[in-house]
Order: C-alpha cells, then structure tokens, then sequence
C-alpha cells in the first residue's frame, strides 16, 4: 500500500533538513539493536511485574515484526493501535516501526464513532485492540468495527480471553518462540527496511470539523522531535520516566516520553491512570525522575502529596503541558512535589516548546517555553495575516523540521489549514517575549481542552443533530479549575419535545462517542443568537451562560 494522502515537505527544504543533520534516513526501528547493542541487559520497560531489557525488547519487536508480516501486513499499511499503558503497546509500536507498518494511535476511550471513520480514512488493514479495558469489551467493538469498514481488517487482541476469530498478540510474541533465529531475523527486517522519509506513525488532532484529523509523522521528523525532547528535558542514562498519560498521546510517547527515554539509555516506567496513590508508589519504588501530566493531574498530585509520607526525592521534573496555567498555580507544583517544573507548549501537529532546565521562576511560571529545535520557525499573525509588532498578540504560525505540512488525505482542510508557504496555522493565540519565551494566551479554533484532550465543537454539533429533539446546536468551552475546560450544549429544541443532559449522555454513548467528549452542561435557548454571517453567536451564548450560571 502507498500512503497517497499524505503531504511531503518541498525537496529543497528537506534536503536543507537533511544537510543541516536534523534528519538522518534511518528509520525508528533501526534504534532498536542500536540501543540493544549498548545496553542489552539494562531494564529498559517496567509495567507491574514485568521488566524488559533492551535485549528483550529488540527481540520481541522483531518477532511480532515478522509474524505480523507472515498475517499479510508490510511497509505502507496502516493499523488502528489502542492499547492502554502496557508493555505489549510498546512492542507493537516497535514491531510496526521495524516493518513499515504505519500506527495509528487511537485512545482507550474512542469508540466506534472514531475508530470506523478513522479506520476507514487511513484503509486500516487491522486493529490492535486489549480484550476487555475497565470493564468495556474493545474485542467486541474492534470486530464491529472491522466489519464496517470498505476492506477486510484482521482484529488482533491482548488479553487473557481472545477469541477464535481474534488473532492472540501475546501467542504471537510467546517466550519459547524467542530462542529461534535471531540474528537470521534482524537481518530480514533490516533488508526490507522502510526509509527515513516514510510514514512512521499516525497521530490523531483536536480539529474544529468533525472527528481528529491523522497526522503523519515520519520517521525523519519523529526522530527528531524526540532526540530534541529528550535533549531539551536533560534526558540520559540515568532517567527514569513515568508514563501515566495514555501512551497513544505525543507528549508522553515522544515528547520526549517514552521513547526519549530510551533513546537517552534511560527506563520507562507504565501505569494505567494518574491516580496519587499509584503514581507515589511508582516514584518510591522506581526512583522516578520525570513524569508527565496535564494541569488537572499535576495540580491533583501536589494536593495529595503534602497529605502523603511518600519518599518522592528522586523526582526531578514534573513536565506539565496541554493546558495553560496561571502563574500562581504553576509555582505551587514543584515545591509540593519537591522537584522542578518544566511547562511544555506542543501539538501532534510538530512545534514543541519547552522552558529551559535552568529557566528562572518568572519563566518557568509564566511562560511556555522555547522551541526544542533551532530550526523551528515561529510567526505571529494578527486577523488580517500581516505580522504583529512585537510583545503583541496573535496567532501563532510554525513550520520546521518536525513539523509536517499537511494533514493526511484531506486537501481542503489543509487549505485552510496551511499557507502557501508551509505555515501551519496552529489557531493558538500567543505573545512572544523579548527573550523568546512563548506565552500562550487563548485560541482562535473551535476546540474545547478538557484536560489536555482537545474536543472539536463542530463534531459534538454534528453527533447532537442527529438527535431527534435537537432542532439546532452548539457545543461550547465553559472554563473549570480542575480540567481547564468542560463541554456545553446549548440546543434549540423541536416544538413539544424535551431533553435532558442524560438523554444526551445516552445517546452519545450509543452513538459510539468517547466519554470525555460528551457534553457535561446542557442549556436551552428559544432563540439563537447569530453571527453577521448566520451562524450561532457562541460569544454571545458564553454571556448568556454567565448569566444564568452562579
């Protein structure tokens, strides 16, 4: 298969980036015997009781690789990964890595509604499923799923109760198969290598219409990002990095995450939530030094931690990201859990920052850093798209390296998306210090963040229409101290029909729509308020709900 849909960078910029060494044509998949071969008997994973070296973790990998590709999967085909935070996503993400075989990561909490229009868009060839995840049946779902979709798709599944129709990762990569051709196998996959400048991965945006648009990562640009991460975040030897944001997302998967981690020769350590109690005995217990949360997650954590006796003295970086935080919020955290903080501002879209290991509190509190790499460009517009003076406020453009130039396979978004030029329009309204620290001071889009999780309005409104009470709708952010921001519907009902916020809940849920994105406030309007161009007035529907909420 060729992944026709997604955008290059223009030659001459990718042979600047090549001559410049930020992309070096190998593939992610060739770090594996890479590291092996420096530190083969160094735990390199950590989930509960199971330990993995980096030996073990290049041996696994390319045996999933290989039995994979006797199931019919090769370079260019895509499969739909959504795994919780175990140690078999890991090696399913390497093995596709090691065989072309594009990811795409989904989240535990997608449901039929993303994964089939998803699974569809990027023709997905199989889905990579647990079998049953906090009480929700994804093997069920994935065979649904699968059977929707235009082309046949193998469901493959981890768990303890796989059925005959599912195809059983854990036999597939069983320890008695591991003492076979080792060296025999490495050398296969190394010749059939996919080359720098393809696809590694599909990551999933928060978009404005309808559900995440795929974002393809090559292995160039991915491997990039991450040698930037893991270099702006003090990476090395002896980093230990807890991963309690599901893994599927960026910024705990490369930024710089797991795979910073063990690009650095460090260990990642996985746990399935962010919940206090597990996460401190983590840090006692693994010697934590870095670790990964959304505002609402860190902010939960240093409440707890003065209420706790846990030894957290190996902590050396919290790295908080996906929403902003005031200044006096920000400089509670790292005292609370006696380490420092490093605010990250970044999207799947490319452009990370970071604020420096050294950066003083006022930076550290009160900005989102720096760009990881020199070779990021930034540009802040006003309305009329000409550039702001500087310190002003406008929205954000970026291109670079790791940045790619375009979504997969829609060419209309992408108009509106990037400029002629390879500008990606990150809809993030920010100011630009005079040091260069970049602060971020709202949105243009249309997204609604729940604790890190963007949520496109236009895909609530169009799921809500549907309903048969709804005669109109519009999703809307209202501001909350503990995930940044919650979902509300306004809805102008049909004449003589009535709904309620557990109608909707229902509804949605039937409808295939993950938890986090159903709506949590429900208001009635007779009337709409309306834009000059026709459509609703959400300015104006944000002052009616200050109104009417105390």
């Amino acid at each position: 298969m060729t992944l026709d849909g997604v955008v290059s960078w223009p030659a001459d910029v990718a042979e600047r980036y090549r001559e410049a060494g930020c992309w070096r044509g190998l593939p992610l998949g060739a770090w594996l015997w890479e590291w092996a071969g420096r530190w083969p008997d160094r735990v390199a994973l950590v989930d509960g009781d199971r330990r993995l070296t980096y030996r073990d973790l290049a041996v696994k990998a390319d045996l999933l690789a290989e039995r994979l590709a006797g199931r019919g999967l090769g370079r260019g085909d895509t499969v739909l990964l959504q795994l919780p935070n175990r140690w078999e996503f890991l090696v399913v993400t390497l093995a596709c890595f090691r065989l072309g075989t594009v990811p795409v990561m989904m989240l535990p909490p997608h449901r039929e509604h993303e994964l089939g229009s998803i699974g569809a868009h990027v023709q997905a060839k199989a889905l990579v499923v647990p079998d049953v995840w906090r009480g929700f049946d994804h093997q069920e779902l994935a065979h649904r799923v699968a059977a929707g979709l235009p082309d046949p798709a193998e469901v493959l599944v981890v768990g303890d109760s796989v059925w005959p129709e599912s195809v059983d990762v854990r036999g597939l990569i069983a320890a008695e198969a591991e003492s076979g051709d080792v060296a025999g196998r490495r050398a296969r996959l190394d010749a059939r290598a996919p080359a720098g400048s393809d696809v590694a991965l599909f990551l999933l945006s928060g978009g404005t219409t309808g559900v995440p648009k795929v974002i393809g990562r090559t292995h160039d640009d991915y491997g990039y990002n991450i040698r930037c991460a893991a270099r702006a975040c003090g990476f090395g030897p002896d980093t230990v990095y807890l991963a309690v944001l599901p893994a599927g997302h960026n910024f705990p998967l490369a930024n710089p995450g797991i795979l910073g981690a063990l690009y650095s020769g460090g260990r990642a350590v996985l746990l399935p939530s962010p919940r206090p109690e597990p996460v401190f005995a983590a840090i006692e217990t693994e010697r934590v030094t870095a670790v990964s949360a959304v505002p609402a997650v860190a902010l939960r954590w240093a409440r707890e931690a003065a209420a706790g006796d846990r030894d957290l003295s190996s902590l050396k970086h919290v790295h908080v990201g996906g929403s902003v935080l005031t200044p006096e919020l920000a400089a509670g955290i790292g005292p609370a859990l006696g380490c420092r903080l490093q605010q990250v501002y970044g999207m799947a879209e490319g452009l990370v920052c970071y604020t420096p290991l050294d950066a003083p509190d006022h930076v550290a509190h009160g900005t989102q850093g720096v760009p990881i790499s020199p070779y990021d460009e930034l540009l802040v517009v006003g309305p009329d798209g000409a550039s702001v003076p500087p310190g002003e406020i406008g929205e954000l453009l970026t291109r670079g390296p790791y940045t790619p130039r375009g979504y997969y396979g829609v060419p209309e978004q992408n108009l509106l998306s990037f400029t002629p030029e390879g500008w990606y329009r990150t809809g993030d309204l920010v100011r630009i210090t005079p040091e260069g620290n970049v602060v971020v001071c709202g949105r243009v889009k249309d997204l609604i963040n729940r604790a890190g999780e963007k949520i496109s309005a236009g895909e609530i409104e169009t799921l809500m229409q549907e309903l048969p009470e709804v005669a109109e709708v519009a999703a809307i952010a209202v501001p909350d101290p503990e995930v940044g921001e919650r979902v509300c519907a306004f809805v102008r009902l049909h004449p003589g029909r009535r709904l309620t916020l557990a109608g909707v809940s229902a509804a949605l849920t039937a409808r295939g729509l993950a938890a986090f994105k159903i709506p949590e406030l429900l208001e009635t309007v007779a009337e709409f308020p309306y834009t000059a161009v026709g459509k609703p007035d959400k300015k104006a529907l944000r002052e009616l709900l200050a109104t009417r909420v105390p």
